[in-house]
């Protein structure tokens, strides 16, 4: 039976017989169902029409997205550790070229997600990679729409995965959306792997956080307090974000207290006199 695949987020279900009569990750306010319905498709048909590109964004980090662009766009992000390779984030298609690729690079050695808009084909991506183990935070448990012995949760505030390279609850877009710290990374200065939990913005100087960024839904002041909060602890110059162009090489950690900040006053002051 086929694994359908959501045309609108790139959640990958269960297989069956028939495809979904919905999906509740496009039905929960911080995503949503266009206008033309809901519409699925199959992993074998996204193979046909598109394929994957690869980009090292600097040593022992390669970016990997889909072209032409499916659902909402994502990349997946390659970090190579002494440990072995860990898959950040998660995109629909895992073709054989990227099998290839990625198995020569030395495999996966776990997959971790910021949140569920990432989810994708996780369980296709581990199985292709000897059953890699699937880290996603336990709060987002009800988000996952295909099951599978791979996935570990994990609870608390941070998880370890190889020395260097911690996952950290931040919340806010989801209550168990995560970012991942690798100390080796901003050319040893460290980076924040933010997905759309802390999201790079165009001016590359600053970052924001939102509820839903479609339907611009904002998170509340203490949301982006607590978020900021969990990531004082953590050092990093660069911070990259969900998509090939946003990524942030320096400042980083100036650009998220300052963000935090700016955020605060925008959605507690009244918004009678500029902000400075």
């Amino acid at each position: 039976m086929p694994a359908f695949i959501c045309n609108t987020c790139a959640t990958q279900f269960a297989p069956s017989a028939q495809a979904p009569a919905a999906c509740p990750i496009c039905e929960d306010e911080r995503q949503y169902v266009p206008p033309t319905g809901q519409s699925w498709t199959t992993h074998d048909a996204m193979a046909r029409r598109h394929a994957n590109q690869f980009r090292q964004h600097e040593p022992g980090l390669i970016g990997i997205g889909s072209v032409p662009q499916f659902a909402i766009g994502q990349r997946a992000l390659l970090i190579k550790t002494p440990q072995g390779n860990f898959l950040w984030d998660c995109i629909a298609l895992v073709d054989a070229a990227t099998i290839e690729i990625v198995k020569a690079l030395g495999g996966l050695a776990g997959i971790a997600i910021s949140h569920p808009h990432y989810y994708a084909s996780m369980v296709e991506w581990s199985r292709a990679f000897d059953n890699a183990p699937i880290h996603l935070h336990a709060a987002d448990k009800q988000w996952v729409m295909y099951p599978d012995p791979a996935i570990q949760y994990w609870d608390g505030d941070t998880k370890e995965l190889a020395p260097g390279l911690t996952l950290v609850r931040a919340g806010g877009h989801f209550a168990g959306a995560t970012v991942a710290h690798w100390a080796g990374g901003g050319e040893g200065r460290g980076a924040l792997l933010g997905g759309d939990v802390v999201f790079v913005i165009p001016d590359r100087g600053h970052v924001s956080f939102m509820r839903s960024y479609p339907n611009l839904i904002p998170l509340s002041a203490p949301a982006v307090a607590r978020l900021g909060a969990a990531l004082e602890p953590f050092e990093f110059a660069a911070i990259y974000g969900p998509f090939f162009d946003r990524t942030m090489a320096n400042g980083g950690k100036d650009a998220v207290r300052r963000s935090v900040k700016r955020y605060i006053q925008a959605v507690t002051g009244d918004g009678s006199a500029e902000q400075k």
